[in-house]
């Protein structure tokens, strides 16, 4: 042992014992090398699976908050065309959303969320950013109905803007169509012209866009044409929209507030 401590002697012989030990020590303790290998695989395994299962779940997440500012993106284009189409006009306008609808081929109504106690009155216009919606008809005091143009019921003096001739744009119960009546068959109309508010009848002011005509059809023998024109406002897509005011309307409208609140 003296002799080994200090002119190491025996350092060949203990390298070969401990060469010979190798593979015994090797096999005793493969046991408990394959013991912590399988723990930290099913470690390892169980934490794939939570960050996985974490993963997925920010993913919806991110996903929803996608849609929603994609929505929200969506709605802020839409009120940028409705203000730039307010400030384009001379009128004080509001936005109201609507709440429901009610496209039923004998019945096309808004139920919009203004109503008296915000100045809305029976009669007032109601447009969007590309046309015009219809007019007010029913007013509670946090709600009002609004008549589209759609609706059979509904007529609107409206003018061809390319000749400036004068008629009426009557619904025909579909969103997507109205009927110019009352167009004698020589006049000069033409498919893709466009037609807008005449500010005659004291409901609606001049020179609002209201559609595009698609059809004329002219028989002979007929003293009137067969005139059909696609509303521009896009009846079936609007989710807000706007109620117009003029001057005289503002006045109208405190006139008209008390009846209002009284309708049932």
């Amino acid at each position: 042992m003296v002799a080994d401590h200090r002119h190491h002697h025996l350092q060949t012989a203990r390298n070969l014992v401990a060469l010979a030990l190798y593979p015994v020590q090797y096999v005793v303790d493969l046991p408990s090398r394959l013991f912590h290998w399988a723990s930290e695989q099913v470690i390892s395994h169980d934490e794939l699976i939570r960050d996985n299962r974490a993963l997925r779940q920010e993913q919806l997440l991110l996903r929803a908050e996608l849609l929603k500012l994609t929505a929200l993106e969506q709605e802020n284009a839409r009120l940028r065309e409705l203000l730039e189409s307010s400030s384009k006009q001379r009128e004080h306008m509001v936005i109201a959303e609507i709440l429901a609808v009610d496209l039923d081929p004998f019945r096309q109504r808004l139920v919009l969320n203004k109503g008296s106690l915000h100045g809305v009155y029976p009669g007032q216009p109601v447009i969007n950013a590309n046309g015009v919606l219809g007019q007010i008809v029913e007013v509670h005091h946090f709600t009002s109905v609004a008549m589209l143009i759609s609706d059979p019921s509904h007529a609107l003096p409206v003018q061809v803007d390319r000749t400036g001739l004068r008629t009426i744009a009557v619904g025909r119960g579909h969103h997507n169509l109205l009927e110019l009546r009352f167009i004698p068959t020589n006049e000069d109309v033409q498919e893709g012209d466009l037609i807008s508010t005449t500010g005659l009848g004291g409901s609606f002011p001049g020179d609002y866009p209201v559609a595009e005509i698609t059809l004329v059809e002219r028989t002979p023998g007929e003293s009137f044409a067969r005139i059909e024109a696609r509303p521009l406002a896009r009846i079936d897509r609007s989710r807000e929209v706007l109620l117009v005011w003029s001057s005289d309307d503002v006045r109208r409208g405190q006139e008209l507030a008390p009846t209002a609140q009284g309708r049932p």
